[in-house]
């Protein structure tokens, strides 16, 4: 009878690791899932990472408070290509999209570039879509600073952002991730703007690592980095020693015939910056309080060299 029971009881443990087992394996064989954790949310494909949302305020120590933005960001081969708190720019993070003026009326509503009396209030990020090819998420954002409250000192929110991350299957060599970024103003009188120079760079923007050998090109071919904005069309491929091996990676950046201004003109740098296609530049811009403004980018992140046939064909299809 004891021997008949141990029995039953080996065979219910080797079934139960058997079904744990297979669950397993259906878990990593599953293609792009988003996973949220306390401080925002990960993409992964067939169990790698692909990219990390950040929705909870990040800072230094206390210094320089940040959400609403993406770090690490992976090549195919699982090396992180952004950097986060970068010396040199303690306040660049991954890839971000801010701007250095911010107004209500004549009111400036600190810095969201430098992380400065800013506050992103992440409310949600809800999954949009998720198929074996593609996976969507949005992510509902106030904007708040300690400058801007309502009667009884509470903050008040002024913009409301919805961003929409896609995150592509790889294919070949390559990845695609959109994002469309929705900006409605909830006050009148509002205003986004870039730098206060004639570099004038703001907006959606690229931290990434900077190899000795990082290189620009366009449509035209090869392109040199200026002081201030570089005209060079739709797109922008950096690339360099980027792989973990040493080999050649990059990424495209490239800006939709949508947005309120195309091609964006580009802050390039060999080092120690982002890559930024700057809009609206150094003149401020109103946001409606009724048709929300819509900034929409590609990134192609691609291992080893990828022709500009495809940049182009990837760019058109996008189009």
């Amino acid at each position: 009878m004891i021997g008949m029971l141990n029995r039953s009881i080996i065979k219910l443990t080797l079934m139960l690791c058997f079904l744990c087992l297979i669950a397993g394996m259906q878990s990593f064989a599953q293609g792009l899932i988003i996973e949220k954790t306390d401080s925002g949310a990960w993409v992964k494909d067939h169990g790698q990472n692909v990219l990390f949302y950040q929705t909870c305020t990040k800072s230094l120590h206390g210094r320089y408070p940040r959400a609403n933005y993406i770090h690490p960001l992976f090549g195919a081969d699982g090396t992180i290509l952004t950097e986060d708190f970068p010396a040199d720019h303690l306040h660049h993070r991954g890839i971000f999209w801010t701007w250095h003026q911010i107004l209500i009326g004549d009111q400036e509503m600190g810095d969201a570039w430098e992380c400065r009396d800013f506050i992103w209030d992440v409310q949600e990020v809800k999954q949009l879509a998720e198929s074996e090819s593609e996976l969507s998420f949005v992510a509902n954002t106030f904007w708040k600073s300690p400058l801007w409250k309502d009667e009884d000192g509470e903050l008040k929110a002024f913009v409301e952002e919805n961003t929409t991350v896609t995150v592509h299957s790889s294919v070949d060599t390559y990845r695609l991730i959109d994002f469309e970024i929705s900006l409605l103003a909830l006050e009148p009188n509002l205003k986004i703007g870039g730098s206060k120079d004639d570099k004038g760079y703001n907006g959606f923007s690229v931290r990434m690592r900077l190899p000795e050998d990082i290189a620009f090109a366009s449509e035209d071919g090869l392109v040199e980095p200026k002081v201030g904005p570089v005209q060079a069309g739709p797109w922008m491929d950096i690339s360099g020693s980027l792989s973990a091996d040493g080999s050649r990676a990059g990424i495209v950046i490239m800006c939709h015939p949508d947005n309120p201004v195309y091609p964006d003109p580009w802050i390039i740098r060999k080092k120690g910056s982002m890559q930024n296609p700057a809009f609206p530049g150094r003149e401020p811009v109103a946001i409606s309080e009724k048709e929300p403004t819509r900034l929409k980018y590609r990134l192609v992140v691609y291992q080893g060299d990828l022709k500009q046939e495809v940049i182009s064909e990837l760019m058109q299809g996008w189009k």
